[in-house]
């Protein structure tokens, strides 16, 4: 018997609500706040608690817990190293649940599942960025001097010149099916 053995089933078997939970705590863990649904929340919301729970004791063993979980080392170096350490002050109430309404499509709640203490995330400046400043950064030089003006001698670029360019035959309509549909006239 089964009795109150009540759980969020989310109309999934096992494995896949395991991976359904497992893939939403993971993205809970990384941007520290996702929208879902109200009935997927409140299922993965135990699951975040204890891996948090985990992450607060910081020991080796369960290190492997959190990892049986989620399945990513750098994932789980992250838990124990950024967000367990965000809630060493705190001994429960480590996620919030904040509504938005209902989906326009099934009617289904959708919510803000977060956790209560953030860290903001910085932003990676990637190459490009940092080697093209804006420009308010470059400021020229207001000099009282004029500066002398020299002609420098022109360069030459060889530029590759195109090939002819080939007409392309014009695309035939649902890939040349009107021919099928073609009515053949009788002939009198």
């Amino acid at each position: 018997m089964r009795h109150r053995k009540s759980r969020l089933q989310l109309n999934r078997f096992t494995s896949w609500r395991k991976a359904t939970l497992a893939s939403l705590a993971r993205n809970l863990i990384i941007h520290q706040r996702i929208k879902t649904s109200l009935s997927k929340a409140k299922a993965v919301k135990p699951l975040i608690e204890k891996l948090i729970h985990l992450a607060r004791r910081n020991t080796l063993a369960a290190k492997r817990e959190a990892q049986k979980i989620l399945n990513d080392h750098a994932l789980v170096s992250r838990l124990f190293n950024e967000t367990g350490k965000l809630f060493a002050n705190r001994t429960a109430g480590f996620t919030r649940i904040i509504n938005l309404g209902k989906r326009r499509g099934d009617n289904a709640e959708i919510v803000i599942i977060e956790l209560t203490e953030i860290k903001k995330i910085e932003h990676k400046q990637t190459k490009k960025e940092k080697e093209t400043k804006p420009e308010e950064e470059i400021k020229p030089e207001v000099t009282k001097e004029k500066p002398s003006i020299e002609k420098k001698p022109e360069t030459k670029i060889a530029v590759k010149e195109r090939p002819p360019s080939v007409k392309k035959p014009s695309k035939k309509f649902l890939g040349g099916l009107r021919n099928i549909f073609k009515k053949e006239r009788d002939s009198l």
